[in-house]
């Protein structure tokens, strides 16, 4: 529903024509290869595969396609890792209309469009601190799995899942791996 409404109201700018959606972040290239599209508007969480994936899966596939990402996760760390997945441009949803519509000019012209809030905090929040290793076990973590299970999902002894663990405990201040994939999230570091 939120997707249509975003839709009928950019179709109301006179130079700007929607000529896909889709509802899940796997179909997104499909649409985009079907389809003659300047920019591509991911939302965060998607189904089947995050925005944050489709805007590298875009970025990788169809280097000339602008990204632009529009979430209620207004958080520094996903503006960060959304630019570093390619996207030129990372706004949230409780800005008005005709700023999206302006950002997505601004994007067609060549610029970068940041929230200006989400810059500042991300500049005093500073980088992510942990590694893709550490992301990788913390976010397979989130499920329970005890170190064993994880250290053979993911190919790794279990002493390396312990250690990385340990160091991504340490990095977020957290008491524990439960507090520490909290941390993260909250962040937007996962």
């Amino acid at each position: 529903m939120v997707r249509e409404a975003l839709a009928a109201l950019l179709g109301l700018e006179p130079d700007i024509e929607v000529v896909a959606q889709v509802s899940r972040g796997d179909e997104v290239l499909a649409a985009a290869r079907a389809h003659d599209i300047d920019v591509v508007l991911l939302d965060i969480e998607m189904p089947g595969m995050t925005g944050l994936d489709a805007a590298a899966l875009v970025r990788r596939e169809l280097p000339a396609l602008k990204v632009v990402i529009l979430t209620t996760f207004g958080r520094p760390g996903y503006m960060r890792r959304a630019m570093e997945s390619g996207a030129e441009a990372f706004l949230v949803k409780d800005a008005p209309a005709a700023q999206l519509a302006d950002a997505l000019r601004r994007v067609l012209r060549g610029e970068r469009v940041i929230d200006p809030t989400l810059a500042a905090a991300a500049l005093a929040e500073g980088a992510n601190p942990l590694t893709d290793r550490e992301r990788a076990v913390l976010t397979a973590s989130a499920d329970g799995s005890t170190n064993a299970e994880l250290a053979a999902a993911l190919h790794l002894s279990h002493g390396t899942v312990r250690n990385y663990l340990s160091t991504a405990i340490q990095k977020t201040g957290a008491r524990n791996r439960a507090e520490a994939v909290r941390i993260a999230r909250d962040k937007g570091w996962l």
